[in-house]
């Protein structure tokens, strides 16, 4: 299958600048997953097609605020630093741009001496790794220096930094946010619990490498980017109950759905477990939890598209995307969701 057979045309009009209010007002787009026929309702219309027995499988990571603008100390130039990875305590592997300005040995300040870095090395790939100084928290300090690590298709500002975390977000760690859970507020998640719908949460943080484009023609030469998952024995059982009595595992989100279905493949069964997951779903994989998918519209030729396709049909999902253009829903981030599950009727 090549790369391109994925692209599809999508006015920049159609990619969502900011979140619509309340969250749950979004639009949803409904599909079959065996007939690919398609409704269109609103995000919490959800409700209609979820199920006493079901359960909701999110992931509560949560988006650091990762991107920070200091001054390097002596000339006063102004630096933007993107935190990508935690290595040790303040010691971290970040994106400096204009990276001229960060050669090893330089030292920077950020909000008038709060915190401040020095360039420990400069690796191969142009990333440097940084050491931050401050008194106390870094986190802390982080989230009152930082701001959002918005996609680069996100031209306007964000007003509210909560807009870009999900309600149950608390786990920190994601350079981006899992976004079809954006959708959900605390109010539609009680209100399917009331239905007897079970939620069960997984830890996937998310990183820059979402966003990197497929640059190979073959979709099978290209090589994921790693990500740190969690699975808690919590959910492990909630998952193995649901599946007993029948109901359906339904993931809030691919970074969900590649958590559940790395941990299936890796142990041969559902059950407690964390490490890393480079898994690429595309058509042809066997899924082996999934029985229903929330997500929101993906860029054209990645990955995350080509997840979707091999978990709904590669016609459907590309149908689907064509109809969504035409009847202008809201792509990307901050637009509009879809749920996928077989024989979906409200």
């Amino acid at each position: 299958m090549k790369t391109s057979d994925f692209y599809y045309d999508l006015p920049e009009e159609l990619i969502a600048q900011t979140p619509v209010e309340p969250r749950d007002s979004s639009r949803l787009l409904v599909m079959d997953r065996q007939t690919g026929e398609l409704e269109h309702k609103h995000f919490y219309d959800i409700l209609d097609y979820l199920h006493e027995g079901d359960c909701l499988i999110l992931n509560d990571s949560r988006v650091l605020p990762a991107r920070i603008f200091g001054e390097k100390i002596g000339t006063g130039a102004t630096v933007e630093f993107l935190l990508l990875k935690q290595i040790e305590n303040k010691k971290w592997e970040t994106l400096v741009k204009p990276g001229k300005k960060a050669r090893e040995g330089a030292k920077f300040r950020f909000g008038n001496g709060l915190m401040t870095a020095k360039i420990l090395e400069v690796k191969d790939d142009g990333n440097r790794v940084v050491e931050f100084e401050c008194e106390g928290s870094f986190f802390e300090k982080l989230d009152q220096l930082g701001q959002m690590p918005l996609p680069p298709y996100i031209h306007e500002k964000l007003q509210d930094k909560e807009r870009y975390q999900t309600v149950y977000s608390r786990e920190l760690g994601s350079a981006a946010a899992p976004t079809a859970g954006l959708h959900f507020t605390k109010e539609l998640l009680q209100k399917a619990k009331d239905k007897g719908v079970k939620i069960g949460f997984v830890t996937l943080h998310v990183g820059l490498g979402t966003f990197r484009p497929v640059k190979v023609d073959d979709v099978t030469n290209h090589k994921m980017h790693s990500e740190h998952y969690e699975l808690p024995q919590e959910t492990a059982d909630l998952i193995n109950e649901t599946k007993k009595n029948g109901g359906r595992v339904i993931s809030v989100g691919t970074t969900s759905c590649r958590t559940l279905e790395t941990v299936a493949k890796k142990e041969g069964c559902i059950k407690a477990s964390e490490g890393w997951t480079d898994i690429f779903i595309y058509p042809g994989f066997q899924f082996e939890v999934l029985d229903g998918l929330i997500t929101n519209f993906h860029l054209p030729e990645s990955t995350l598209i080509m997840l979707v396709s091999a978990f709904a049909g590669f016609d459907n999902v590309m149908n689907a995307y064509k109809i969504a253009v035409e009847e202008k829903y809201r792509f990307f981030s901050f637009g509009d969701a879809m749920f996928i599950a077989n024989g979906v009727k409200a």
